[in-house]
This record gives structure tokens, sequence and C-alpha cells, in this order.
């Protein structure tokens, strides 16, 4: 019994964050799109099979589909889920033709593309800045307030009271920055800044690798330099409105470049791919979070939110970074890529996004 409500848990904190990140993404495209004129015929949360929907005055149908993987907008003049031109496109009336989105200029239909990925990323800022702005942030100095024993902080001679400058050229204004610094090196030199009465000292020495265990449970190595923070070092930090927006815009931006660090190292073999997480993995890490509480899953929500915004803007046709990819082609070149051109593409985007699904898929198999 204990497990099926683990498993019932797992899958409505799942379908919960995912449909609202998905409503979030396409009402981007969707209130871009109607303020630039453009009639909107479908909104679906999820593909396949209809399970219920409406019509709203304005004619478009917003549903819910049986599988919850995603969602899309479908424009008056598309052929599909993905806004490739339908056949009527060429032959529209003046009128239908003031409704399409693929008549609207380029700059249009570049906003309506980008609204989508750009929503995710507000939608996170407005998140992390609720938090912000409800709960303030703690922060501890990065201060040493105890070096473990035997670690290689012991034997590079780091001491109690040492306040952390920077690590391998990275300034470092907390001790969380130590920790999420760590956790993207791929070797394990290390080259610290410290300040020591008033001193400045170089540190280079090798990290210790350690066990542990990510949020599932699993077990893991990680890199330490072995020390632990000073209690008393630590500060509720308050902010208001508009300064808990800035924080949040700031923290948004470091998850983003950190998300983009971890891609990068995979990219280039430094990382192994066998950390790529889909959808099961998702699923599992969000009905972990709401263990912990709504406050945990929302922001839980603003990570995933944050990510999807970032792969959507990859240049690969299918996703809106493809199509921002052609419209700047099309930009530079002064005309129109060739439909040929566009549906070719997008079977190669389709098919480098499904082989990216399915290893993903086997990588959580194998968790």
């Amino acid at each position: 019994m204990e497990t099926i409500l683990s498993f019932g848990q797992i899958i409505l904190a799942f379908l919960a964050v995912l449909t609202v990140l998905v409503f979030v993404h396409e009402w981007g495209h969707y209130i871009v799109a109607r303020i630039n004129g453009v009639r909107v015929e479908v909104f679906s949360i999820g593909f396949g099979p209809e399970v219920w929907g409406f019509n709203d005055k304005k004619g478009t149908r917003w549903k819910f589909c049986w599988i919850p993987l995603g969602g899309y907008v479908k424009f008056f003049g598309d052929a599909g889920e993905a806004s490739t031109p339908g056949d009527k496109v060429k032959s529209m009336t003046e009128d239908e033709k003031k409704v399409s989105f693929h008549h609207k200029r380029l700059h249009q239909k570049a906003a309506i593309v980008f609204a989508g990925p750009a929503v995710n990323f507000l939608f996170a800022i407005l998140i992390i800045a609720g938090m912000f702005f409800t709960y303030g942030r703690t922060v501890i100095a990065p201060v040493v307030g105890e070096v473990i024993e035997g670690g290689s902080a012991e034997e590079a001679g780091l001491m109690a009271g040492d306040r952390i400058i920077s690590i391998d050229g990275e300034e470092i204004l907390s001790f969380q920055e130590i920790r999420e610094h760590l956790l993207f090196k791929v070797d394990d030199e290390v080259s610290l800044v410290v300040e020591r009465n008033l001193d400045v000292l170089n540190l280079n020495f090798t990290l210790s690798m350690v066990d542990d265990q990510d949020i599932l449970g699993k077990a893991t190595k990680v890199r330490q330099i072995g020390i632990r923070s000073d209690p008393t070092e630590r500060k509720l930090i308050n902010y208001g409105l508009f300064s808990s927006l800035w924080q949040a815009t700031i923290e948004t931006k470091n998850l983003t470049m950190r998300n983009l660090q971890g891609l990068g190292q995979i990219i280039s073999g430094d990382r192994s791919a066998k950390e790529l997480g889909g959808p099961i993995t998702i699923a599992r890490v969000a009905g972990k979070t709401a263990e912990y509480g709504i406050v945990s899953l929302i922001n839980f929500a603003a990570l995933i939110s944050i990510s999807l915004g970032m792969i959507n803007l990859f240049p690969i046709p299918m996703l809106d970074g493809g199509h921002l990819l052609y419209y700047a082609i099309e930009a530079v070149m002064r005309r129109k890529i060739s439909d040929t051109a566009q549906e070719f593409g997008f079977k190669i985007g389709l098919a480098l996004v499904l082989s990216l699904m399915v290893f993903a898929t086997v990588n959580d198999l194998t968790r």
C-alpha cells in the first residue's frame, strides 16, 4: 500500500508541475500571438486524443489530451502542432491573411515564437522572487568553521576562520557557491585564494572524492575540499519587492549558466552522458520534493521552468529555437527558406529530439 501511495504521489506531483509549466510556455505563445492579431485555433495541454475541452468566444479550442508530455498552440494557417505552413496558406483571402501566423511580419513571428521560452524564464523569476520576498534568503559567508580531519583541506593547510575569496579564479560570495562550483568540476585539482588575518594566500591541492547520495538516494561520488561552514556566519537577508525581483533575475541567470555549463561538459565528454535525466527522473524528483512540502515543489517547478525555456531555445528545427534560426536566416538572406528545406530540417530536428528522449529514458530505466 505504501508503495502504491508513493507512486501516486510521484505521478500527481509530476503532472501538476508539468501541466503548469506547459500551460505557462504555451500561454506565452498564445498571448503574444493574440496581441499581434493572430487567430489561435487550438491551445492543447498534451498530445493525442482529446480528454476534455471547450471553445472560447474567440473560437479557440482549449483542451487536455491523453499524452501529458508537452503541449502546443495551433495558429490559423498551421498544418499541425509544429507550426509548419498548411496547404491553404497560399490561397488565403486578404481577411484570412490578416489573422494568419504565416502572413505576419518577420519580427512578429519571431516575437510569438520567442515568447514561450521567455515566459518560462519570467515564471521562474517570479517564483524565486516570491520566495525571496516572503521568506528572505539565508546566506552563509564562505568562512571555514571547521577543517575535517584527514581531508584535503587539512593537508593543504586551511584553518578555521579562513575566508575563501575565489576558487579556480571564480569569485566566491557564499558557502553555497563553494558546493555549486565543486559540483561542476571535472578534475581533482583546485586553486583557492584565501584571506587569513588580512593576509592573502594561494593554495593549490587535490580534492578528496567522498561517498554521497543524490536526492533519490542513489550512491554517488562528489569532490570535497574537506571543510564545514561557520554557523555564526549565517544570516537572513530580507528583500523588498524590487530587490527580490532583481535578485531572482540574477539567480535565474546563474542557474541557466550552470545548466549550460553542465550540458557543455557532457557534449565535450568531460562529464558522463549517463547523468542526463528524462521524464522518469523528473517525475521521481518531483515526487521526492513534494515530500518536503509545497514550497519545495514550487522551487522545483522554477528549476524545471528554467530548463524548459533553455532547451526550447536550442537552434534545433522543431523547437522554438529552430524556428528562430529560420527567421534569422530569412532576415539575412531577405527571402523565405523553401518549404522543402523547412520540412527536411523538421525531420532532422524530430529525429534529434526523439533520440535524446529515448537516450534519457534509457538512462532513467538503468537507474
